[in-house]
């Protein structure tokens, strides 16, 4: 098939490059206990344990837990919006559909790998909490960053969708903390 667009032509020098460091990292699914623990994880972040979070946020934090939590769901479905229209304008293979010999190691959530929703939330969220809670952010640090190993584990993307995934991210939960933090606490102590 020939590439169509620049974006497309550029993704495909760029999986030639990523193609062998995707391919090390994927051959850790080999062991029983890795690949478990990775698909735990990326069972967990497909929104489950976002979802658990923000809901618990008014006990962690009283008086600005239920702004925070308002906030977190809508930048979350903000987050949701901005990686689903990236992936069908930039169309990146996953590099499990590119080169056979990387194992899937999940059924992916949709076809497209550019760039990783997945990371973009987890980072979004971590940011979040970062300027809000950010003992509890240190708690929940390791789960982000095996959210975010585990789509290149398991053969869903490649690096370059992971970090393109916690630069938006963590950019999008930044501005929404700026800039929106305040009104979404406000709303909630009125």
């Amino acid at each position: 098939m020939q590439p169509t667009s620049k974006a497309s032509r550029f993704f495909d020098l760029v999986d030639q490059r990523e193609y062998a460091f995707c391919q090390a990292i994927n051959r850790a699914v080999r062991f029983r206990p890795v690949l478990g623990y990775f698909q735990l994880v990326s069972k967990l972040g497909d929104g489950w344990f976002w979802y658990a979070l923000i809901l618990s946020m008014p006990f962690f934090v009283p008086q600005t837990g239920p702004g925070l939590a308002l906030l977190m769901a809508l930048t979350g479905l903000t987050c949701t919006l901005t990686y689903k229209l990236l992936k069908r304008w930039l169309i990146r293979e996953r590099p499990f559909i590119s080169f056979p010999s990387i194992n899937c190691g999940t059924p992916p959530l949709d076809r497209y790998s550019f760039p990783s929703g997945h990371t973009l939330h987890a980072v979004c969220f971590q940011t979040m909490l970062f300027m809000t809670v950010p003992v509890l952010a240190l708690t929940i640090l390791p789960f982000t960053l095996s959210v975010a190993a585990s789509r290149v584990v398991l053969g869903l993307h490649y690096p370059t969708d992971v970090a393109a995934g916690a630069l938006i991210g963590g950019a999008m939960g930044y501005a929404s903390m700026k800039y929106l933090f305040d009104n979404a606490v406000t709303l909630f102590l009125a």
